[in-house]
């Protein structure tokens, strides 16, 4: 089974800064992989081990995005790609997922990609969806559970009120949420044979995009105006000592303020 994870660097600190468009500044900023992205990278190495095949990370991003396809491939995937080019940079989920959909087509027949349903950074939840309809590929979003029938994956998804369960023929595209598994921890043997993967990297001209679909060019969406929200300093007391102790110090503080 050819299985393709999408996966997204997103920065690991609260203390980000954005440029005059109101994207974020990525460049010296510590990075992680996108949280929801690890259960992506888990649900397709699980399918892998099931059936066998190989499992392809890809992410977008400057050449620090390296970082997180190398955790990629320390958790057991087989290759990790990087589509880099300074024409992609800017780029709003439609532009994303041109090129990402370009990247899957030059890697070639695939039978399923798999997306987290979400970024930290951006919580728009439109990059898998895009994707998978610049690919003409069906699509289900949100998958909480995901079995292998054939050549087909029977899926389940949560609402408000209920479940769906869907029937999808191969090749698709899903997007997966948190509680889909737990991600695997990274073994010394994985890291050792990942140490040994090199990571491929695209440009714009390698994937034969239109620079006019790309990046800012690419972008209909704009930020306007981003706003810090605003921070309270209150006052706070700290408790220690022994549960009876705590218990005792809190009843006296709730009683002075004849909350109790």
């Amino acid at each position: 089974m050819n299985i393709i994870v999408f996966i997204k660097q997103v920065p690991d600190s609260d203390e980000v800064k954005l440029d005059e468009n109101g994207n974020l500044i990525r460049n010296g900023v510590r990075t992680a992989i996108n949280s929801v992205d690890k259960n992506a990278l888990e649900l397709g190495l699980s399918l892998r081990d099931h059936v066998g095949g190989k499992v392809t990370a890809v992410t977008m991003g400057p050449p620090q995005a390296k970082d997180v396809l190398k955790r990629a491939l320390f958790m057991g995937c087989d290759e990790a790609v990087l589509l880099s080019d300074r024409a992609f940079g800017g780029a709003d989920t439609l532009a994303t997922g041109y090129v990402l959909s370009m990247a899957a087509k030059k890697l070639g027949s695939f039978d399923l990609a798999i997306f987290g349903n979400k970024a930290s950074d951006a919580e728009t939840a439109q990059t898998g969806p895009v994707t998978a309809g610049f690919l003409g590929l069906p699509l289900v979003t949100s998958v909480e559970s995901l079995e292998l029938e054939g050549r087909s994956i029977i899926c389940l998804r949560s609402f408000t009120g209920g479940t769906e369960t869907s029937r999808t023929e191969l090749p698709a595209v899903v997007t997966v949420t948190p509680t889909i598994n737990t991600p695997r921890f990274m073994t010394p043997a994985n890291v050792i044979e990942g140490l040994k993967k090199g990571i491929t990297v695209w440009n714009l001209a390698d994937l034969g995009c239109d620079e006019a679909r790309c990046g800012i060019k690419g972008s209909p969406s704009r930020t306007k105006r981003v706003t810090a929200p605003q921070v309270k300093e209150v006052d706070s007391t700290v408790i220690r000592g022994s549960s009876d102790e705590t218990a005792d110090v809190l009843a006296g503080l709730l009683a002075d303020m004849h909350l109790i």
